[in-house]
């Protein structure tokens, strides 16, 4: 591997010369097909240092799908329900491994805002995989390694543009990192913390019960703030972000943010929906518009006419009571955060999205307050001591 990679541009066309370096040893990075953008090395490293952490932390293969430089959703491979892999658009895709399965749940997290993204993978990238990725609009990927047939498959997509990368697994980054921000550098240590299962012990609430499985799902929330941008919170169930609310300045913003994108990820199995049928020709890409534009919640006319013109036979609204009867039944819900909650106010409005555990660091001056109100709503809520801004 070379020392240098020369980039197209910096964060924009007019940002010449860019490159991506290192001033000892060698890049831990490969392009095999493509070439990188500023953007693209910055989404790749962050990615993959999620998915590498997921990997560690849970022993499953995990997969990411980011968009400047924060998931638009993460996971691990968890086998999908036939609901879901139909909201997913991968019921016509039998025998997906392990690795496929994660990208399609990290993916179908927001699946809107996972238009052309970065996607990792913690693992050797399989033909499967390659395949899924082929059939999405996406920049690129990085992965550990590929199979032959994975290669081929990616190196056709987009008639050879597509950026493909490989990271060394072994490679570990200097304990100390640095940062040049209007001429000043900035020095600090790495954040080499690794949240796993041990973050949820300190459970300060009256209900205690907290399942290995719902262990997992804040595992993977947590390290997925890891790499968001603050302020952040995250939602996630049957092993992957349903919800991300990244770089709010506010926690209750930031909640609501969250717990709206898991709404709508509840909303995208309805039957209804699943059931609707698109006219001939509508891309993957033009579909998603269409679901995100349908489950609006007032619609202008300009807006419903751009769904409708999707469908072959347009599907009937979702009215305000069944929206409400639908999104009743989303429960198991777990929620993290990067930072401690100041106000009862964001507990308030992830229980109506069904979150039943929460791990925050604490540390708030209302704590107290804040644990009640998770007390009332039947919460378990456990305390990390461990923020994770990220910037």
């Amino acid at each position: 591997m070379a020392r240098e990679i020369a980039l197209r541009y910096g964060m924009n066309p007019h940002q010449k010369p860019a490159r991506a370096f290192v001033t000892e040893g060698e890049l831990p990075l490969e392009v095999l097909s493509g070439a990188p953008g500023f953007i693209n090395v910055l989404d790749a490293l962050n990615a993959w240092a999620l998915v590498n952490e997921l990997r560690a932390a849970l022993g499953l293969p995990a997969a990411a799908s980011f968009k400047h430089v924060s998931p638009a959703g993460a996971a691990v491979a968890e086998p999908l329900s036939e609901v879901e892999k139909r909201a997913a658009f991968v019921d016509d895709m039998p025998g997906l491994s392990p690795l496929a399965a994660a990208y399609a749940r990290a993916r179908g997290a927001d699946r809107v805002s996972s238009f052309g993204d970065f996607a990792a993978f913690s693992d050797r990238l399989d033909a499967s995989a390659a395949e899924l990725l082929v059939r999405e609009v996406s920049d690129g990927c990085i992965a550990p390694g590929y199979e032959p047939e994975a290669l081929k498959i990616l190196r056709e997509k987009r008639g050879g543009k597509y950026l493909v990368m490989s990271i060394d697994p072994a490679f570990e980054p200097p304990a100390l990192e640095c940062r040049q921000v209007f001429g000043v550098r900035l020095e600090q240590a790495r954040n080499a913390a690794v949240p796993g299962p041990e973050l949820c012990r300190n459970i300060v609430t009256r209900n205690k019960d907290l399942p290995p499985f719902t262990a997992r799902d804040l595992v993977v929330a947590t390290v997925a703030l890891k790499y968001t941008m603050s302020n952040s919170v995250a939602l996630a169930r049957s092993g992957q972000c349903i919800g991300i609310g990244a770089g709010q300045q506010s926690r209750v913003h930031c909640t609501r943010l969250a717990c709206s994108k898991a709404d709508l990820w509840w909303l995208r199995q309805h039957p209804r929906l699943l059931d609707a049928k698109f006219k001939d020709g509508v891309s993957r890409a033009e579909k998603n518009n269409a679901i995100d534009q349908y489950l609006l919640d007032h619609p202008t006319p300009f807006e419903r006419r751009a769904w409708k013109q999707a469908f072959a036979a347009p599907p009937k609204p979702i009215t305000a009571r069944e929206r409400r009867a639908w999104l009743g039944e989303l429960q198991g819900v777990s929620l993290s955060s990067d930072a401690f909650f100041p106000f009862r106010d964001s507990i308030d409005r992830a229980a109506r999205s069904g979150v039943r555990y929460v791990l925050q660091p604490g540390g708030s001056d209302r704590d107290d307050l804040v644990i009640r109100a998770a007390d009332e709503h039947g919460m378990v809520m456990a305390l990390s001591g461990l923020r994770l801004f990220h910037h």
